[in-house]
């Protein structure tokens, strides 16, 4: 069974420092630029110890992950940092905008038991990259704390979970940060043994789908085995046994999937058209003193809402088209879960079998794609539309798991909400 439970976060004094400025995204979304930014924001933003600048005289006693361990221990000593004294759950609210339309993703932080992916009830849906998990990594060993939570969902029609925390939101939040989008994220601390009960039953026979963040949840799992082989683990119960996760239910229906698109490269002896006329219709998108964005809004109009349907744009003839599977079934051997999904007919059929593709790029932003395929080397960008957060279920109870940027969660928690530290 999953097991959650409360945590002593440590956590900004918002009488200390103003949230606004200590905040900061996912390391992940985190460019040179704005990591920069964000250190001039403030002396105490997170960034400093989540995601940290490289120096040129770094080496093994002086580097980015012992100035994050210098950074945690100052600020808990000097008070901008505190520790709950008792252990709770952390109540996190997002209000967003998106398409014009307001919205709020909420759910609860708590500290999940680790175990290993596919034997219990926590499961993965994306394959990850190695090069992240190293960095993730040195900021345990370093820091001995999870600074950023893993994104998680679950599945609950009772709500009990959800119910608490609609009540507690009513409150007024203990700290609370507007990002860079002008969203506002709100935290309350859920410390009575009541709520802590409740929500600690309601998740014990429930599975974890992990949303976002497969590379720290895999990091947590080699840190915990590296504490094993150390010795440092003798009852299970040492908080190396745990991860933080911000958990959401997935019937609150609060939450945004974003689809990443894909800018590729193909060979010259491959005609894009005419070997994808094999399965797809193929339609131009065009029309009288029509702009691009005009296009690509009609596009992604005409893909919406239809099975196995794409975007494509070509650099070659600087037009955008819809493709729709209308040609011979498409058969690929894999599970169900798996065959149904857009992301993974475009990546086994398309860029495998009939463009054979080795060499792809993601974009989240349609426009951005389009002006870096006719700035490299690239012949096409394909357009998706959002995977389904219940396929993202289907996927991971399954055992699957999707191509790499399959999913986009939005809105992105912030790092230095609350941490977990040993």
């Amino acid at each position: 069974m999953a097991k959650v439970i409360p945590f002593k976060g440590v956590l900004y004094d918002p009488q200390k420092v103003d949230a606004n400025l200590t905040m900061a995204p996912p390391y992940d979304i985190v460019t040179p630029e704005f990591k920069k930014t964000l250190y001039e924001k403030s002396p105490c933003n997170i960034i400093r110890i989540d995601f940290g600048k490289d120096s040129d005289d770094d080496n093994d006693n002086e580097n980015r992950y012992t100035r994050a361990s210098g950074f945690l221990a100052d600020w808990l000593d000097g008070g901008i940092l505190i520790r709950d004294p008792e252990p709770a759950f952390y109540c996190y609210e997002i209000s967003y905008e998106i398409n014009g339309q307001t919205k709020k993703a909420r759910g609860f932080l708590g500290a999940v038991r680790i175990e290993e992916l596919g034997t219990g009830r926590i499961h993965p849906h994306e394959m990850t990259y190695s090069k992240p998990k190293s960095d993730r990594l040195n900021i345990l060993k370093y820091c001995h704390a999870h600074t950023s939570p893993i994104f998680s969902l679950y599945s609950s029609e009772e709500k009990r979970t959800s119910s608490i925390l609609e009540n507690l939101v009513r409150e007024k939040p203990f700290i609370e940060a507007k990002n860079g989008d002008g969203f506002i994220h709100r935290l309350w601390r859920i410390n009575n043994n009541a709520s802590i009960d409740t929500i600690k039953k309601e998740m014990a026979d429930k599975d974890i789908f992990i949303a976002d963040g497969h590379h720290r949840y895999e990091t947590s799992l080699k840190f915990k085995k590296e504490m094993e082989e150390k010795g440092l683990i003798k009852t299970g119960e040492e908080p190396y046994n745990y991860t933080l996760m911000f958990l959401a239910n997935i019937e609150d229906d609060g939450l945004t999937l974003l689809p990443t698109h894909r800018i590729v490269e193909v060979d010259s002896n491959i005609n894009i058209k005419e070997t994808l006329k094999q399965h797809f219709d193929i339609r131009k998108i065009s029309g009288p003193g029509i702009t691009e964005q005009q296009a690509r809004q009609q596009m992604f109009e005409a893909m919406q809402n239809k099975a196995h349907s794409f975007g494509m744009f070509l650099t070659n003839t600087n037009n955008y088209y819809t493709l729709s599977a209308g040609g011979p079934k498409i058969e690929l051997d894999m599970p169900e879960c798996l065959r149904n999904l857009d992301v993974t007919v475009l990546h086994k059929l398309v860029f495998e079998k009939l463009l054979k593709i080795e060499h792809y790029e993601y974009e989240m932003d349609a426009a951005v794609a389009v002006e870096r395929a006719r700035k490299g080397p690239f012949e096409a960008v394909f357009f998706l539309n959002p995977t389904e957060i219940h396929d993202v279920k289907e996927v991971a109870l399954a055992g699957e798991r999707m191509p790499p940027k399959s999913t986009y969660f939005y809105p992105k928690l912030l790092t230095g909400m609350v941490i977990y530290k040993f």
